[in-house]
């Protein structure tokens, strides 16, 4: 096991921890945990010195990690190697997971808290990619959820109004994400994600960010803004076209140069940073090619919001190794010394997974954070 060093600076020593993951033994908490679904999936939000990040709990690499809890009476501490190192809380199940609809649908299956106050839908919670094993994503997981019933498989306008209006009124959420799986229509999901903001924000003054696909005809950027959505995410994942090929191969039809055309087209509506896109780091695409492309999309205004690989149980690629930390520190903090000059900042993300953060530990590179704890 690799000792860690007590002296490394705070955002070094929370990457380590997002990458390795978190052993949890004998914990007296309630978790908000998730299995399965669209990510982030297999984690648990916790909050370290005011940050909160969504840590693996679930993996295989979480059961082998030197990361564990220490709980006393009156406080719990994360430990490594069994050495404390500083306080550590967790989210709290939010009081909306205790309501159901008129018909009996838990809240909880229509919506999820991520972090410590987003609110996250995949309204479709099927894909054409994903039904078939030719065409679909090797590390995706978006039909688990439905499978084990813990979601439905179409959050109606109606249902997600009701879920979103009761999570900011009790828990005080601060913006939504909602993503979808991919329909077998050109728009590739804009339609829904249009109908489903609309009645949104009818009923809550909630920021939104949507993320589908590029639709095949651009004017569906500017309906999804006048629909009420605030920023939109379009994800790449997988950077190099042949990695693109063999581990996203239905998505893979829709090649990079295809997306940065989409890009630009988005931005022109929603503005630059308000349009971003996701990039899994650990999946083969070397640092030096994830920061050349992310160099492209800074230049286009779009977010490139690049987080570790998660191996997710059930998934083709359950058993591939999560990157580890001096991988990420490669790219995120170059990356986030980009943003910085470029000023192009999380924090000025109206909605969304780059506005959270809670995935990569990307936002405290931008901050040029080096405290030790």
């Amino acid at each position: 096991m690799t000792t860690i060093n007590r002296s490394q600076s705070r955002q070094s020593l929370m990457t380590e921890l997002q990458t390795r993951g978190l052993r949890l033994q004998d914990v007296n908490h309630q978790f908000v945990s998730r299995r399965g679904g669209a990510g982030p999936s297999d984690h648990q939000a916790v909050t370290i010195d005011g940050t909160t990040l969504m840590v693996p709990i679930y993996t295989q690499s979480a059961w082998r990690s030197p990361f564990t809890v220490e709980q006393d009476d009156d406080q719990t501490r994360l430990a490594a190697d069994s050495i404390p190192l500083t306080d550590i809380t967790f989210a709290s199940q939010p009081k909306f997971y205790d309501l159901s609809t008129a018909d009996g649908i838990p809240y909880s299956h229509i919506a999820t808290l991520h972090s410590r106050d987003v609110l996250a839908t995949t309204v479709l919670q099927t894909c054409i990619r994903y039904e078939s094993r030719r065409k679909a994503c090797h590390f995706c997981s978006i039909g688990q959820s439905l499978r084990a019933g813990r979601t439905i498989a179409h959050k109606t306008p109606e249902q997600l109004a009701e879920v979103a209006k009761a999570a900011v009124e009790l828990d005080g959420v601060k913006h939504m994400v909602m993503t979808t799986g991919t329909p077998a229509t050109s728009d590739r999901g804009a339609a829904v994600l249009c109908d489903s903001a609309r009645a949104i924000r009818a009923a809550v003054d909630l920021p939104i960010q949507a993320q589908c696909e590029p639709p095949d005809d651009p004017a569906w950027y500017q309906r999804m803004k006048d629909a009420g959505i605030d920023s939109l995410g379009m994800h790449l994942e997988v950077v190099t076209e042949e990695l693109r090929q063999k581990l996203m191969p239905g998505k893979a039809s829709i090649n990079v140069p295809t997306y940065l055309s989409a890009f630009a087209e988005a931005v022109a509506v929603f503005g630059r940073g308000q349009v971003s896109t996701y990039i899994l780091a650990g999946l083969g695409d070397t640092p030096q090619t994830i920061l050349e492309l992310c160099d492209q999309l800074i230049d286009i205004g779009v977010y490139p919001f690049v987080v570790p690989f998660v191996p997710i149980t059930g998934t083709p690629l359950e058993d591939h190794p999560a990157p580890d930390a001096a991988f990420m520190e490669s790219i995120l903090a170059p990356l986030g010394r980009q943003l910085r000059q470029a000023d192009l900042l999380s924090i000025d993300i109206k909605a969304g997974c780059g506005r959270c953060g809670a995935c990569s530990t990307l936002a405290g590179y931008e901050r040029e954070e080096s405290v030790a704890l």
